[in-house]
């Protein structure tokens, strides 16, 4: 990719005011869509850091100018969406969810990887978060209900899910210039998988017991959601896993940036 073919990547510092008008169950007041959220926003601002540090690592090996303004947007945006999910724990917290033996456990494990994975790998293992990210973000503005969610949450998930789409591509680029090889770019996104999705599901499952919610209500509350909307995430996702395994994928093929401006009013910003 050129550097003229590179779209802009800008830093917004938004102050979201969390508190105590958001419901414990924000989300149409369904506690397992809440909590499919809520896990997600617990593994958010360990997972950013450590994304952001995994291309840091990396930034005297880019040469393209383009990639290294993008790599400067990229951390501020990553940042700020730290940032403000962790200043969503305490809402959490007030509405009576303990959290902070999993945060601890999740920080542990993120300085562990960060200690002993090479530090190509780690980059590898963002590239493919990444993906998830954006594929997550570029699903949720297209199909999901979130004119159903507590407005702050909402504007929340929409700010998250357009920077998500506009710096899809950062990662998976400064791999590509310091290591091209398919296979670890396919090792890091299934270790990516693991991570991503089997901490946000243990967040989410923690979230559910603490509501009195079983596992096999659990189970069913997940099979409605699966049913409600005629199960597009569950193909949205494995869309994104197949296109990655591709030889020649690259996130920019998925030209969604139009659609994830569309949606910045809604944050009150200007396109």
């Amino acid at each position: 990719m050129s550097e003229s073919e590179r779209n802009e990547i800008p830093v917004r510092k938004l102050s979201l005011p969390f508190d105590g008008s958001i419901p414990r169950h924000w989300f149409g007041g369904n506690a397992m869509q809440t909590h499919v959220f809520n896990g997600l926003n617990l593994v958010f601002p360990e997972g950013e850091r450590f994304f952001v540090r995994s291309v840091m690592d990396h930034v005297s090996q880019i040469e393209d100018r383009g990639l290294l303004a993008q790599v400067k947007g990229f951390a501020g945006q990553e940042g700020h969406h730290a940032h403000e999910h962790e200043r969503y724990f305490s809402t959490l917290r007030e509405q009576g969810y303990q959290i902070d033996g999993f945060l601890g456990r999740f920080t542990k494990f993120n300085r562990f990887c960060s200690r002993y994975l090479p530090a190509v790998f780690r980059l590898a293992v963002t590239a493919g978060a990444e993906h998830y990210t954006a594929t997550l973000g570029a699903f949720t503005l297209r199909n999901s209900r979130l004119g159903e969610a507590h407005p702050v949450m909402r504007r929340l998930i929409t700010w998250h899910a357009v920077e998500e789409i506009e710096h899809k591509s950062v990662a998976f680029d400064v791999l590509h210039e310091v290591n091209d090889s398919y296979l670890l770019r396919t090792a890091g996104f299934v270790f990516a998988t693991a991570v991503l999705l089997g901490w946000a599901a243990v967040g989410t499952r923690m979230l559910l017991r603490q509501d009195g919610i079983g596992r096999a209500e659990a189970r069913a509350m997940l099979r409605d959601l699966d049913r409600r909307d005629n199960g597009a995430m569950r193909r949205a996702i494995r869309a994104g896993v197949m296109a990655y395994f591709r030889r020649d994928f690259h996130p920019s093929e998925n030209d969604d940036l139009e659609l994830a401006h569309s949606y910045l009013g809604e944050i009150g910003i200007a396109a």
